[in-house]
């Protein structure tokens, strides 16, 4: 296997690599039941692909990961497994720090973070405290995150500007709104990748994805490797991205 990783990074256009990559980890809960087990198990495998993908971005230049890791939907779960995710997080930020600072790794996070527990948002704030000076990749946690979420803050956030005075209704624009968005420091996706065989984005980065390619794969979460992240990469680097303008254009410019 290690020959074959070998040969798909050897293949990759290193110019040409994704800044930001944002993914969709799907697939802990039905790993784990193939393999007999209960769903929390499946996120502890999750983990390690966590921290492949993130060596492999370091390796091959992506200086932005963002990756899906709670949604506001997830605290509809059953309260078993919200209370053993959140319990894992916390024990894997605490425990994959030192080698994320090592790697050069710097932590950030994006969503309604007071409203994960308050053990969880110290070990977090302490974490992103430790990495904050590192500059290899940039890694995003989505927490407790969801677009339409983060949309409608930005709005209120607009609208209640116009209300002071400070906004000018007519000087709102795309811009703007981006720049009160959680993201508002990170570029926007080039790529966005989701395993598990499904084909849909699930209220995740709506606004920051418009022009972003979309990968899916059958590989469940936990089987996502970096074989199987080099493949989403040379997949990337064969499409021509247009922004809206004909492959002519492209060619010309």
């Amino acid at each position: 296997m290690s020959g074959l990783i070998l040969d798909l990074k050897s293949n990759i256009d290193f110019k040409n690599v994704p800044q930001h990559i944002a993914i969709i980890m799907d697939g802990n809960g039905r790993w784990a039941k193939k393999q007999g087990e209960d769903r929390i198990f499946g996120h502890h495998e999750g983990v390690n692909s966590v921290r492949e993908i993130v060596e492999a971005c370091g390796e091959i230049g992506v200086k932005y990961l963002t990756l899906y890791a709670f949604s506001t939907e997830n605290w509809n779960r059953p309260k078993d497994e919200v209370d053993a995710l959140m319990e894992l997080l916390i024990a894997t930020i605490s425990l994959e720090t030192p080698n994320l600072h090592k790697k050069g790794v710097k932590l950030h996070a994006i969503g309604d973070i007071k409203s994960l527990p308050q053990g969880c948002q110290n070990q977090l704030q302490e974490s992103i405290d430790i990495t904050a000076n590192n500059t290899t990749v940039n890694l995003i946690l989505a927490l407790s995150y969801s677009s339409k979420w983060e949309i409608t803050n930005a709005v209120k956030q607009i609208a209640e500007n116009v209300k002071q005075g400070v906004v000018n209704p007519n000087d709102i624009n795309a811009n703007l709104i981006s720049e009160h968005l959680n993201t508002k420091n990170f570029p926007d996706p080039e790529l966005m990748i989701r395993t598990s065989g499904e084909h849909r984005i699930s209220n995740f980065l709506l606004w920051q994805l418009a022009y972003a390619e979309f990968y899916f794969t059958e590989t469940l979460w936990p089987d996502f490797r970096k074989n199987e992240f080099y493949q989403a990469i040379l997949s990337y680097q064969k499409r021509e991205r247009r922004f809206g303008l004909t492959g002519e254009q492209i060619q010309n410019n």
